[in-house]
């Protein structure tokens, strides 16, 4: 069709059907638009429709109303609806002022960019037109009182979704009004406010966005914020020199009245560029969509303009900022500059806080900085511990605070923080309230972590605390209560002996039947009761678990494990004689000594295996059987200088026994250690005598004539090598390795009742070992 035939525009509008809005008051009118272009001679040449609908809000509508005046006057108003449907519009307000609000508490939500509302300013007299456009289009070339005007015109039509398509094919408004932004922005708050809300109308969905990125908005409103705020800036450094001067001079009333107007305009441009924050913080949100503009935002520095916002007072403000914020958290970039400025020191005077759902996001964010040990140690350092743990009572965000103190109590420095608040009280509680449903992953995990802790334990075990857990644990066989139980074990002191009316049914739990793992938490809590007066051969036999044990020793037999707490358990029951005694005609250990080879390049296995013989060459009974008809020290020999501390410690006493009571395994571990220690002289050495054709210096075993070169010549270690234990109470001492106190880890030689090795790697659950300077 070429431009000049058409002459004419036909415009036919179809009234529809009426309803009721589903959750306003408000009556919905369902129409069609009809659109035909006419030729010269009235011929239709082009035509068109389209279905639309109008909501007529009725915010006057009340219980005291009268229906039938207020369905004239609407019918009066709109010219979409034919007074023939007068009555059914009586009808349907008269629906709409008896219906109830929907019952029960209200889901709480976070507040969504489309809720944007209406700000001061907007309100204009007269009625927006979709067909008046251009004549609005006009405005923003006049004064600024018209260019306001104009764009909130424009404003009203933009914020009605179905008058989004039509605007989007005029390219002349909206090149208008980005053009007037772009020259005009910083002359008013307010025209800069209106029209980044016409693009924000657009951003709030997504096929729009490359409209909005078109013009360049989204860099506009960047600029638009960091000039904001820097006006806020001056505007507080302006504010607190007027108030420092008031101070000075209390007595000045022309002061007072300057300072006090000043506040006022200060107030004033305050509300005013929130408002303006607002609409351009929620336009970047919805183009923050895409991972590349959101790229870009960062580039400009969007993450300290943000976290700078986070001092003001404006909630609905504070909600956006927290929600961009916690969009950009998961990104490592983002939370790295998120750490290099005091976020969380702002974020902790959010919380906690009236409005719910400021909250909300505030600890949604916490827990996604949380993953990071330096904000974890923040955390703790601004006082958010306390701040959290009050609010395990709120039903609303109980599941959050828990999830964020859960990170926290993975920091082994910040258990024992725990004990000083009344977190572990409510834990147990929650705990209990699950009666025989599945406990929540994230409560148990938290109370395994705090149980790893010895003040926590006592806490825990207060009352009738650890009866219950028992209880508990035992009717369900949960595998994760029991994992918690069995850090309580672990711990020296009266939370251990409580546990000694519970070694009969944690016993007549390892059967092959059971779930492994719930088996092996088992066994690790039995493993933990090093307890003197236990008698563990009674234990072993009612519950026949020697042959359990022997089956489970088979390489291959059950998950590592499994294989491996059996391993520890042996370690634990051998330290009673006539335990280890029965263990031995079993022949236990012979498999022992085959898992060693199966598991030799797995360091906890070694280290609890090698501890096993350590406790075993104490008793004559097995410590004959160790001697005399195993390769045990052979293996000892091998690992005396494995590259793992804990395994050369256990070695070293467990060899100082042996050599004290077999003279030949007492040479052989004396000529290793000396050739250890001496390894490069000799080399030297050997290596000259072979250059110069010379015999050696010494015999095969000549070495071993010489006592001055192993033993130190202070008199205090005897030559012959008749060493009683007590002499090795650090095992590194003999060795030359320097001064090696044993501390918790040593090993008490005389008794057998040794605190075995936590672990492979040399430490204990409670115990601060790690370096924290990175995350775990």
């Amino acid at each position: 069709m070429q431009s000049e035939d058409a002459r004419y525009l036909k415009r036919k509008v179809k009234g529809g059907s009426l309803d009721v809005h589903p959750t306003e008051k408000a009556l919905i009118v369902q129409y069609e638009v009809e659109a035909t272009i006419l030729g010269e001679t009235g011929d239709e040449m082009l035509g068109d429709r389209k279905k639309c609908q109008k909501i007529i809000r009725l915010k006057s509508l009340n219980t005291n109303t009268d229906v039938a005046a207020l369905a004239r006057k609407v019918v009066e108003e709109c010219k979409l609806i034919h007074p023939s449907k007068l009555s059914e519009v009586e009808q349907l307000l008269f629906y709409l002022q008896n219906r109830k609000k929907a019952s029960g508490k209200a889901e709480k939500r976070v507040v969504k960019p489309r809720d944007l509302t209406p700000f001061e300013g907007m309100e204009i007299d007269e009625e927006a037109n979709i067909n008046k456009v251009e004549e609005y289009v006009e405005l923003l070339y006049e004064g600024m009182e018209e260019k306001v005007k104009g764009a909130t015109l424009i404003l009203h039509l933009a914020r009605n979704p179905v008058n989004l398509e039509e605007l989007l094919e005029n390219e002349t408004a909206l090149g208008a009004l980005a053009r007037v932004l772009r020259e005009d922005w910083k002359q008013s708050v307010e025209l800069a406010t209106t029209i980044i809300y016409v693009f924000f109308c657009f951003s709030s969905f997504s096929q729009f966005h490359g409209l909005v990125t078109h013009y360049k908005i989204g860099a506009l409103c960047m600029n638009v914020m960091e000039h904001e705020l820097k006006r806020y800036d001056l505007w507080q450094d302006e504010l607190q020199k007027k108030t420092r001067t008031c101070e000075d001079d209390p007595d000045n009333q022309a002061l007072r009245k300057e300072h006090e107007k000043a506040f006022k305009k200060y107030q004033g441009l305050l509300v005013k560029q929130e408002q303006l924050l607002r609409v351009a913080l929620y336009l970047l949100l919805n183009l923050a969509e895409d991972t590349r503009t959101e790229l870009k935002m960062r580039n400009k520095n969007i993450v300290h303009m943000l976290v700078k916002t986070l001092d003001r007072e404006n909630e609905e403000l504070l909600v956006l900022v927290v929600s961009f914020l916690k969009k950009l958290s998961i990104f490592l970039e983002n939370k790295n500059d998120m750490a290099e400025v005091d976020t969380v020191e702002r974020l902790s005077r959010l919380v906690p806080c009236e409005h719910e759902d400021l909250l909300n996001i505030t600890l949604r964010l916490l827990l996604n900085l949380s993953f990071d040990t330096g904000l974890r140690i923040k955390m703790v350092q601004v006082g958010l511990l306390p701040k959290l743990t009050s609010l395990l009572g709120d039903e609303n965000h109980k599941q959050m605070a828990m999830c964020i103190l859960y990170h926290i109590s993975v920091d082994d420095r910040f258990k024992s923080m725990f004990a000083y608040t009344d977190c572990i009280p409510q834990l147990m509680k929650m705990l209990f309230e699950h009666g025989e449903e599945r406990i929540d992953a994230e409560l148990i995990s938290f109370c395994i972590n705090l149980a790893a802790n010895k003040k926590n334990a006592q806490l825990i075990c207060e009352g009738n605390g650890l009866k219950m857990l028992m209880k508990r644990a035992l009717k369900l066989k949960d595998p994760l209560l029991m994992k918690m139980i069995r850090n309580i074990s672990q711990h020296d002191g009266p939370p251990k002996h409580l546990f000694i009316d519970y070694v009969g049914d944690l016993a007549a739990q390892i059967t092959p039947d059971e779930n492994e793992e719930y088996v092996i938490e088992c066994l690790g809590t039995l493993a933990n009761l090093t307890i003197a007066d236990l008698d563990w051969e009674l234990v072993l036999k009612e519950y026949n678990l020697v042959p359990y044990f022997k089956d489970r020793l088979k390489p291959g037999s059950a998950e590592d494990d499994l294989i491996l707490e059996v391993v520890i358990m042996i370690g634990t029951v051998s330290m009673d004689d006539s335990c280890a005694a029965m263990l031995a005609k079993s022949g236990i250990i012979p498999a022992i000594i085959e898992l060693l080879n199966a598991q030799q390049e797995d360091d906890e296995f070694v280290c609890q295996i090698v501890y096993v013989f350590y406790q075993m060459v104490f008793h004559q009974a097995t410590r004959e059987v160790i001697i005399k008809e195993t390769q045990a020290p052979a293996y000892l020999i091998d690992l005396m200088h494995d590259k793992n501390a804990e395994i050369r410690k256990v070695c070293d006493n467990t060899l100082d026994i042996i050599a004290e009571y077999d003279e030949e395994w007492g040479r052989k571990t004396q000529r290793e250690k000396f050739r250890w220690h001496n390894s490069q002289w000799l080399e030297m050495v050997e290596s000259r005598q072979m250059e110069e054709g010379e015999p050696f210096m010494y015999g095969e075993d000549g070495e071993m004539d010489r006592p001055d070169l192993f033993y130190s010549t202070d008199g205090i270690t005897p030559a012959s090598g008749a060493v009683s234990p007590d002499f090795f109470s650090d095992p590194y001492a003999q060795n030359g390795d320097g001064q090696h106190g044993g501390g918790a880890d040593g090993f008490d030689l005389t008794t057998g009742t040794s605190s075995r090795p936590a672990t492979g790697f040399g430490f204990r659950p409670d115990e601060q070992f790690y370096d924290y300077t990175s995350s775990r």
